[in-house]
């Protein structure tokens, strides 16, 4: 982690949580690009002697199908010949397991017989991620909704079934907090990068914050002084640099790149979104008492 000394002093309130964690957040709020982020959460796996991390996240506003970006710790082309066998490229505990549930998961070949049922092809992938180093590891699913988007983390080692067992047991849970703050502000910095990692220049940038504003065509003309063949001219070069198709995913991308405020956030003026509800749904209650 960063040196101390150059953290924000902490209140005695702030420190019940363990060092690590506590270390790990208080840089995390110091970031300025997803890349610094990035550095963060792999420094806590390797802290932990979970050098292997992975981070895929994927968004598609049908199916969460579409991936977004992966990142690795690791030199990871040893897989491409793997993932050319579509049977072994369909497979993944992010498509099984991550796309479906949120329960963190034991991953790897050390606790394959815990698992569902898994194609030989995909064995295969496992004996030789753990000939790498990477016998074992915790996977943590993700989520976020603005727009719909599914995520996993996945710190792994070369630890045997009982060390991997005992590493979950006693740094599961700053694992999943690190997993979970982290990919917050991951992703909060990956939006804001948007234009510059796309290219998108001032003017362009400028026309998708008014397209994002709902306006139309001719009032962008107006305040921008240029003809309306003009705007539709920049919004197709948008579009194709892009890849999307019409003005409603420009819109959109306005919102998701944080350019416009989500209009969820300025329904009702300052008192009128606020919901104020008390108690909890008596069924609820009784669930979880069973389950004591």
């Amino acid at each position: 982690m960063h040196d101390p000394a150059g953290r924000r002093p902490l209140l005695q309130a702030e420190r019940h949580i363990p060092d690590l964690l506590q270390g790990f957040l208080v840089d995390l709020e110091t970031t300025k690009s997803s890349a610094e982020v990035w550095a963060l959460i792999v420094e806590v796996g390797r802290t932990l002697n979970l050098p292997f991390i992975d981070f895929i996240c994927a968004s598609n506003f049908a199916d969460w199908k579409k991936t977004l970006f992966i990142r690795t710790s690791y030199d990871s082309t040893w897989l491409n010949s793997f993932n050319e066998d579509p049977d072994v490229s369909k497979w993944s505990y992010f498509r099984t397991h991550a796309l479906h549930h949120l329960t963190p998961i034991a991953v790897g070949i050390e606790f394959v017989d815990e698992y569902h049922h898994l194609p030989e092809t995909r064995h295969a992938v496992l004996e030789e991620a753990a000939r790498r180093g990477m016998r074992a590891g915790f996977s943590i699913p993700l989520r976020s909704h603005a727009p719909p988007q599914a995520a996993l983390i996945t710190f792994c080692g070369d630890h045997g079934k009982r060390e991997m067992k005992h590493i979950i047991q006693t740094h599961g849970w700053v694992l999943q907090a690190v997993a979970m703050m982290g990919h917050q502000v991951y992703q909060s910095h990956f939006a804001s990068e948007f234009t510059e990692r796309n290219r998108i220049s001032d003017k362009q940038r400028e026309l998708l914050e008014m397209i994002g504003a709902g306006l139309q065509d001719k009032v962008i003309a107006e305040q921008l002084s240029i003809s309306v063949s003009a705007v539709r001219q920049r919004m197709n070069n948008i579009l194709n640099k892009t890849g999307l198709s019409n003005r409603a995913d420009l819109a959109a991308l306005a919102m998701s790149a944080g350019l416009v405020e989500d209009p969820l956030h300025r329904m009702g003026g300052e008192d009128g979104g606020i919901q104020v509800e008390m108690g909890v749904p008596t069924s609820v209650i009784t669930r979880y008492r069973h389950r004591s």
